[in-house]
């Protein structure tokens, strides 16, 4: 891996007019920000489209930290995203005003508000989530342990070395992107997010190989399916954002606000995934407090505090503090580091420099070992890989014998079950594995449960 200091030498700085597109996929003209209707402004849509879309609603039922919980407090992937949203508006709408204030003619000369950059953060931060699998985490590792370990080895001969290396290290965040722009008859373009939202969704604007070139944060993982590549190079012309690879390597200097979205998310798992843990008794409550305490103690009005006689009102107060001290400091690195994010050169997270840094980590060293690596986390996870690996194994079957042309009376009856799983585009074989992936990954737990149980024969079909 190389050092942040490998980047390359052009200092030519992205600027904010072109990262603030209004286009979508399939513009041929120039959106422009005077022109937009002040009641039902682009990247307001752009959130209303992530909200009402059918991907978004199935995350009700995906896990956040807990798989297959038996509670219905802690948190679940719809629950998280929206949080997130929150958090990301209000963190957006803070940059934003001192980004107009910074660049007044963005303003003067093109219309942006404040509340521009809020809509933009909340709407890529309520789709963060939108291509993960079931089960957590735990879920792209089973995919890609399936393509790695399990019986999809047996294809790697068959595909490049950049389609086997996107399967085995199957991505959530790749998948949404995909699920974000994927056209369907008589939809084309999906959801048709604005490019700021999709720019700012993409956490890792790169193929999956080379991996991790850089120690750029944006390099830590890869963003985009090699099928979505052509799309987000569009894109990506038309944002004026840098390219960074060299010869056939594709990849991108972040969009700006992918900071800010990534931000919302560490701020919301760091405090909310650590509340879960108090509300599920894995985390004793005073000793909990007091890792918060630390956190909001500039803040904190102790009279207010001592005065709550509830310890779950309590933890509201310190969980709002907490939040609210995060998104001041998150802004405070971002706009002192503005200029080396326009340039591309910037390569770490916005908490990764927080002043708070020391607390942040206490808080997430409790959380690993307390929730995460809890023996009811682990043994639900197990679960989830079984389910994965058993699903992928029947419909990679079924699908390969459809696309064939010659499905066994099996194949067809696990296809009729699980309808929508077969693409019939598909035009290679890399094509059918990554839509019997996306298929996998679009389902809630509850019903990849479901699913599991029938092809055992648990269930009557």
């Amino acid at each position: 891996m190389s050092n942040l200091s490998d980047m390359p030498s052009d200092s030519s700085a992205m600027d904010w007019v072109s990262l603030l597109s209004l286009n979508r996929q399939g513009d041929t003209g120039q959106r422009l920000r005077k022109d937009q209707d002040p009641t039902r402004l682009g990247f307001e849509v752009d959130y209303d489209r992530v909200i009402f879309s059918a991907p978004f609603r199935s995350l009700q039922d995906k896990t956040q930290v807990i798989p297959l919980s038996d509670t219905d407090f802690v948190h679940t992937r719809l629950t998280h995203s929206l949080e997130v949203s929150v958090v990301g508006r209000s963190l957006g709408r803070l940059v934003g005003q001192q980004i107009l204030e910074k660049h007044p003619e963005l303003h003067t000369l093109h219309g942006y508000e404040a509340h521009d950059f809020g809509a933009i953060v909340a709407a890529a931060a309520c789709a963060h989530d939108i291509g993960n699998p079931p089960f957590g985490h735990s879920g792209e590792k089973a995919i890609g342990a399936f393509f790695s370990h399990g019986p999809g080895a047996v294809y790697k001969d068959q595909l490049t070395d950049l389609q086997y290396q996107e399967l085995i290290d199957f991505e959530g965040n790749a998948n949404g992107f995909r699920l974000l722009n994927a056209s369907r008859p008589g939809v084309p373009g999906g959801l048709r997010l604005s490019y700021a939202t999709l720019g700012a969704f993409t956490k890792y604007p790169k193929a999956a190989l080379p991996k991790k070139p850089t120690a750029l944060v944006s390099d830590k993982k890869y963003g985009l399916f090699s099928q979505d590549l052509a799309l987000y190079r569009v894109m990506a012309e038309n944002m004026g954002l840098k390219s960074m690879g060299k010869g056939d390597q594709t990849r991108y200097a972040r969009h700006p606000l992918a900071f800010l979205v990534e931000a919302a998310d560490d701020i919301c798992y760091t405090i909310i995934d650590f509340e879960d843990g108090i509300h599920l008794g894995l985390i004793a409550e005073d000793y909990a407090l007091e890792y918060l305490i630390k956190l909001v103690k500039d803040s904190i009005q102790t009279d207010k505090y001592h005065s709550m006689s509830l310890a779950s009102d309590r933890l509201s107060y310190l969980r709002a503090l907490a939040i609210n001290t995060l998104i001041g400091d998150a802004a405070r690195v971002f706009m002192e580091h503005e200029q080396e994010i326009l340039q591309g050169s910037w390569g770490h997270a916005l908490l990764d420099k927080s002043q708070y840094t020391a607390q942040i980590k206490d808080i997430i060293d409790l959380s690993v070992k307390q929730v995460y690596q809890c023996a009811d986390v682990v043994q639900k996870e197990i679960s989830g890989y079984r389910i994965i690996s058993d699903l992928l194994e029947v419909l990679v079957q079924a699908s390969l014998g459809q696309w064939n042309g010659q499905p066994s009376p099996y194949d067809k009856l696990v296809l009729r079950m699980m309808p929508g799983a077969f693409d019939a585009q598909a035009d290679s074989i890399y094509g059918v594995l990554l839509g019997c992936c996306a298929y996998v990954a679009s389902l809630s737990d509850g019903r990849a449960l479901h699913l599991h149980q029938r092809i055992q024969g648990k269930i009557k079909v």
